[in-house]
């Protein structure tokens, strides 16, 4: 982990990952606590996991409902997307906005986020794998969702293939939001 340049929304960081090449191949570190905790992140992952998918594809946007909600760390080991960050908290001056980094198996970028936002990706090429990193462990029955159509995004696809669980997400007008931003 080497540059953090937070985006537009408050706590949401684009990362340019370690990586060191030759003519072997590629050495590229994506997780390092004691640079997480030097900039203030929350540091300790419970879990991780990655998704396989195909162009066209649009994932999101999803979050964890208290008390499993959690930061991510994200990225890509082949392919490429656009990753999307919709704010969700309460009281911030970013409620509603998104923010969206490009990921790729080639630009070794990751992307942090802190809780109270909601995430998702459009998938630009096939076969492209986005991995996660999250602070507590995947709970079932605290998933939930803001409907994709339902903020200002410019998606690149217009008819994405996405699931039935994902179409049936709630507004964001419609959101109750659980989070509440904290400035400090």
């Amino acid at each position: 982990m080497k540059n953090f340049t937070e985006t537009n929304i408050p706590g949401v960081f684009e990362i340019d990952l370690f990586h060191a090449g030759d003519e072997r191949g590629m050495f590229v570190k994506p997780y390092h606590k004691a640079t997480l905790e030097k900039h203030g992140l929350i540091s300790d992952f419970q879990e991780s996991f990655y998704s396989t998918n195909q162009r066209g594809v649009i994932r999101g946007m999803h979050y964890q409902l208290p008390p499993h909600e959690h930061a991510k760390i994200v990225y890509c080991t082949s392919g490429k997307l656009i990753d999307v960050i919709l704010d969700i908290r309460k009281g911030s001056p970013t409620f509603g906005q998104t923010a969206a980094i490009e990921l790729s198996g080639s630009n070794y970028k990751a992307v942090y986020m802190p809780v109270g936002v909601a995430h998702g990706f459009a998938v630009l090429e096939d076969n492209t794998c986005m991995v996660y990193l999250t602070s507590t462990m995947h709970a079932p029955t605290a998933d939930a969702g803001v409907n994709i159509d339902s903020f200002q995004y410019d998606w690149p696809f217009d008819q994405p293939i996405t699931s039935a669980r994902d179409k049936e997400f709630q507004a964001l007008a419609d959101l109750q939001s659980p989070f509440i931003f904290n400035p400090s």
